[in-house]
């Protein structure tokens, strides 16, 4: 949990009976490509991944882990179609919140719509940090800043999905591996 959602935990609370907590097992499928989103969810338990279809095969382009909030944003907010897929990894414990009840503690509360801003800017930050990489950095130097930056997706998230995450083979992320 992120410290500005400590410091709001009793905004939170108070719409409490808005959420509800959900288990699942792993490759569950949250949200399938080109469904409209119509919830959001916060990571209790588990780790998932984000990811889409290219020319038949999937490409991960993002993880989430314990305390963090998904959804296909962009989906959730336009009502248009996601472009991605939302997977589990491992068995998830989830709450989860729909689309209306979403919008009902954001025109609620301002504390927790400034939390949620501040959440969308950083995934945003994310993503351009992705972006740049793509162009700037070869496999390589992507591997070693995942190893550097993000040690427990190589503990936890299996090979093919990181070398897929990596935009390489996983033949070519063992070769990266081993010449460590």
């Amino acid at each position: 949990m992120s410290d500005t959602t400590e410091n709001n935990l009793d905004a939170w609370k108070q719409f409490s009976h808005l959420f509800t907590r959900k288990t699942v097992a792993p490759k569950t499928v949250l949200l399938n490509e080109g469904e409209v989103s119509k919830n959001a969810y916060f990571l209790e338990k588990g780790c998932l991944r984000l990811w889409f279809n290219h020319d038949g095969k999937d490409i991960t382009f993002q993880f989430f882990f314990e305390g963090e909030g998904v959804s296909s944003i962009e989906s959730f907010k336009t009502g248009e179609p996601s472009l991605f897929t939302i997977e589990t990894i491992e068995v998830c414990e989830l709450i989860v919140i729909r689309k209306n009840d979403f919008q009902t503690i954001i025109d609620s509360s301002p504390a927790i719509k400034k939390e949620i801003e501040h959440h969308i800017f950083k995934r945003l930050m994310y993503y351009q940090k992705l972006f740049l990489g793509r162009i700037r950095d070869n496999p390589e130097k992507r591997y070693h800043e995942l190893l550097e930056n993000y040690p427990h997706i190589l503990q936890r998230v299996p090979q093919h999905y990181i070398a897929s995450y990596l935009g390489i083979t996983p033949v070519s992320l063992s070769r990266i591996r081993n010449r460590r």
